[in-house]
């Protein structure tokens, strides 16, 4: 099965990108990595472009109070894992036997697994991942994602389509209008979205691939897995850290 990635944790994946990148044809597919709790990219101003002529500009966030993250479908955070379960049931009227559990050693959290066909409607498999938190048991994140290793159909076409969909759907959601950074290139991959709520409870959208320079130093994004994580405290998530001095 495959298992989610956490984006932040790879070597200055925050740092941006001098040149933004267009999407090219063909994939490979990344190698699998434990489920962590994803910490939020610094955002930058809503409607930055990021320059390729694949990628629009973002649109004007909607005023009024906006969108609450409170989970995903009817699992909420700070729900305990036997909630989550029957949550998970409720929303995708999945088999027990289809639900798998990973447990992350550096993080010391966690998580119930499901693939999901049509997650996205004509989007592929996506596989759902719910995490829970170190100390207090509870649900913290829940992450999406697409690649070739939850879909052997997955194109670089259909990963592209899917970031496009899901950026636009998140646009008009309402989020703070300071949070929202789009189309913003950082080592490994795209961040389509990244928006927070009154809350700082936030959503984070990820085209992840691999860059080429082509022609005129223009660099080219293969897109090989979408990611999208919803996040209870992307500044402090509940994961085990070293006490201070210990070391």
């Amino acid at each position: 099965m495959r298992r989610i990635s956490s984006f932040l944790v790879l070597s200055g994946f925050l740092s941006c990108l001098a040149a933004a990148p267009a999407v090219a044809q063909g994939a490979t597919t990344p190698a699998p990595a434990k489920q962590k709790a994803a910490p939020a990219p610094k955002a930058v101003a809503a409607g930055t472009s990021a320059g390729a002529s694949s990628a629009p500009p973002a649109a004007e966030t909607p005023s009024g109070e906006g969108k609450a993250i409170d989970g995903f479908r009817s699992a909420k955070f700070g729900m305990s894992e036997a909630d989550v379960r029957a949550a998970i049931t409720k929303d995708f009227a999945a088999k027990p036997e289809a639900i798998k559990t990973q447990d992350n050693p550096a993080e010391l959290t966690h998580s119930v697994l499901l693939p999901v066909p049509e997650l996205l409607p004509n989007g592929g498999t996506a596989e759902l991942s719910y995490v829970f938190g170190y100390k207090s048991k509870s649900l913290i994140q829940v992450g999406a994602v697409w690649s070739k290793a939850t879909d052997s159909a997955m194109t670089p076409e259909k990963l592209f389509s899917n970031a496009n969909i899901l950026r636009a759907h998140f646009l008009n959601e309402g989020f703070k209008a300071d949070s929202i950074a789009v189309n913003m290139p950082v080592n490994g991959g795209i961040v389509m979205f990244r928006g927070s709520d009154a809350k700082d409870r936030s959503v984070i959208l990820l085209l992840q691939g691999t860059f080429e320079t082509k022609e005129n130093n223009q660099r080219v994004l293969t897109p090989t897995g979408l990611l999208l994580f919803y996040v209870a405290d992307a500044k402090s998530p509940d994961i085990f850290k070293l006490p201070p001095g210990q070391f």
